[in-house]
């Protein structure tokens, strides 16, 4: 499933809305920490692409079939910007440059890849029986994408 995201501010509380109702319908309870989790990592990478490449993107959402208690849910967003997420430091004080530090945190797994003449960035959250969450491996390497850098963000260029 997906939905279609204009370069403007207001889109991200409509992204959040629909999240939220394709995630009724799933099996996944609204008040379940991974469905909080799933929520904020929709506000945060639909900020993203709306915020940082000015350009329409698209919000896909894989939810699992069932109410499995062992699942993973992906989340992408696909935009037509040809620039890649670049590490930037925020200091203390920034209202904002953490988006990808949380996504970092927070996801299972999460990436990057080109995507015809944009790209394609997307996170998994893994449903679990218990809370067995480790630090993400953005590419497989078992290790976090940023690891070692502090207060990180998108950043077009």
């Amino acid at each position: 499933m997906q939905l279609e995201i204009r370069p403007d501010p207001t889109e991200v509380g409509r992204a959040r809305r629909w999240a939220r109702s394709r995630l009724a319908g799933s099996g996944i309870g609204a008040d379940e920490p991974l469905a909080e989790t799933l929520i904020l990592l929709v506000s945060e990478l639909v900020t993203n692409a709306v915020v940082h490449t000015g350009c329409p993107a698209v919000l896909r959402l894989s939810l699992p079939g069932s109410a499995s208690e062992e699942a993973t849910v992906r989340l992408e967003v696909a935009d037509t910007s040809s620039c890649a997420p670049v590490p930037r430091c925020a200091d203390g004080d920034a209202t904002g440059g953490r988006g990808l530090a949380l996504v970092d945190g927070l996801a299972d797994r999460w990436g990057w890849s080109p995507e015809g003449a944009g790209k394609r960035i997307w996170c998994e959250l893994d449903r679990c029986t218990q809370d067995r969450r480790e630090p993400a491996s953005a590419f497989g390497g078992g290790t976090s994408a940023f690891e070692g850098y502090e207060g990180l963000a998108y950043e077009a260029v």
